[in-house]
């Protein structure tokens, strides 16, 4: 297909594992045309929302990918209102700018893409999802088997001990992986660094620096918690949302000068 008739599309890119299957997938399709990578940093601490990755480890990235990237800065302590407000306003800018297509590496979680697509309906985006409702097993399988190289960046202390993170992911990791701990980490079990692999023009170098425990302050309001435990009621068919995820590992990784 010739790029002129390939959908204008930006990939909400999270640095990790899933975003470059999914990055992948969707360049082998050529169904669309990725213009650019989208990536929520904390303003404050220059490092990857979520993820603990230094900024500077993100640029390497895009650069050895070869997609032009653009940031989004979130205070350390946002609130939902102000993820949504900023969101939209990135979200409506890309729009303007003739992207309306979003992508995104979700599998499973359906209340996360029921709320990315009401949200990107509010500006006239579709999103796309090219591993949705894929078996996490499988996918991880195809990716290390592409060639893909990722290591572990952020675990949910609640679930995972300081010995799974700063890990390379293959088999000995996902087989000492603790039962109802999903392979891909898609309930946010885990968070990883992609670094090599087949959507790469270029390897990032990179150390391995301390292993650090952090935890977070809860805000009152609980829709104002970024780090939520989704529960389902015994008595109604809905969700209900407890705040329990508050500690993380956190492995620091320094690029290679």
């Amino acid at each position: 297909m010739h790029i002129c008739h390939m959908k204008k599309a930006y990939f909400n890119w999270s640095s990790g594992k899933d975003s470059s299957l999914a990055l992948y997938k969707i360049l082998q399709q050529k169904e669309y045309d990725v213009q650019k990578l989208i990536t929520n940093v904390n303003q404050d601490y220059q490092r990857v929302s979520m993820h603990g990755l230094h900024e500077d480890l993100l640029d390497a990235q895009a650069e050895g990918i070869g997609i032009p990237l653009e940031k989004i800065y979130f205070p350390a302590e946002v609130t939902m209102d102000l993820y949504n407000q900023r969101m939209k306003e990135k979200t409506a800018e890309l729009k303007d700018s003739g992207l309306v297509n979003g992508i995104f590496g979700d599998v499973f979680l359906e209340d996360l893409r029921a709320y990315r697509d009401s949200k990107l309906q509010e500006v006239g985006i579709t999103g796309v999802y090219p591993l949705w409702k894929q078996d996490t097993k499988e996918l991880l399988r195809e990716f290390l088997a592409l060639g893909f190289k990722t290591i572990t960046v952020c675990v949910n202390a609640k679930l995972l001990g300081e010995e799974f993170v700063g890990r390379v992911i293959d088999e000995d990791f996902i087989n000492e992986l603790p039962e109802g701990v999903d392979v891909c980490g898609e309930n946010g079990e885990f968070h990883t660094f992609c670094y090599d692999g087949p959507i790469f023009k270029k390897p990032v170098e990179f150390e391995i620096g301390e292993k650090v425990l952090k935890s977070y302050t809860l805000h009152k309001s609980d829709d104002d918690n970024c780090y939520q435990d989704s529960k389902k009621t015994k008595k109604k068919e809905e969700s209900t949302t407890k705040n329990y995820d508050r500690s993380f590992w956190y492995c620091d990784l320094l690029l290679k000068k």
